[in-house]
């Protein structure tokens, strides 16, 4: 029986994690920099970046979740706390596919030049202001959506640690247990 996650589902995780922390924070960072300065773009270019950075882990994520099985929990919850469990985990990763792919269709019809890693992305032919801004505020809702869902997700974690004394986060903890 697995106690624990594939390590690499574990190093995956918890690099996703970094990589939205950095993400969030380089645009929630971005509001103390002077509109127009170097800085500020160098925070968009890191947010552009880290966004479409986690949409590929998030993609390799899926796979690897297809190839290993879960490990149990145990004790083993009451269904419905593994329903909510299986609804939150489907709500991040849509969360964290939904959001790069919305800033980048965002990007693509403002016609915004961005580079990712030195590749430079594509841009519409014709820019679609409507379009760009649409899709914007639909990012921006789910990115504010996010805050909620990935807390969600750690306070059940924490909760199943200290509350239910189950093995739920040490599932995902990097090491031997």
């Amino acid at each position: 029986m697995n106690r624990k996650f594939a390590p690499s589902q574990i190093l995956f995780h918890w690099i996703i994690f970094i990589l939205v922390v950095l993400t969030y924070a380089a645009m929630e960072l971005k509001g103390f920099v002077p509109k127009g300065s170097d800085t500020r773009a160098l925070m968009k270019t890191i947010h552009y970046t880290l966004g479409v950075s986690v949409i590929i882990l998030m993609l390799i994520r899926i796979i690897l979740k297809v190839i290993n099985k879960d490990p149990d929990i145990t004790p083993t919850p009451p269904r419905w706390q593994i329903a909510a469990s299986k609804t939150v985990h489907g709500m991040l990763y849509l969360l964290f596919i939904s959001l790069p792919l919305l800033g980048m269709l965002s990007l693509y019809y403002g016609h915004v030049e961005w580079s990712f890693f030195s590749y430079a992305m594509p841009i519409a032919e014709v820019e679609n202001s409507a379009m760009q801004n649409n899709l914007k505020n639909i990012h921006e809702l789910i990115a504010n959506t996010g805050y909620f869902i990935v807390g969600l997700h750690a306070a059940a974690a924490i909760f199943h640690h200290y509350i239910m004394r189950d093995n739920t986060l040490v599932r995902m903890l990097p090491g031997k247990h």
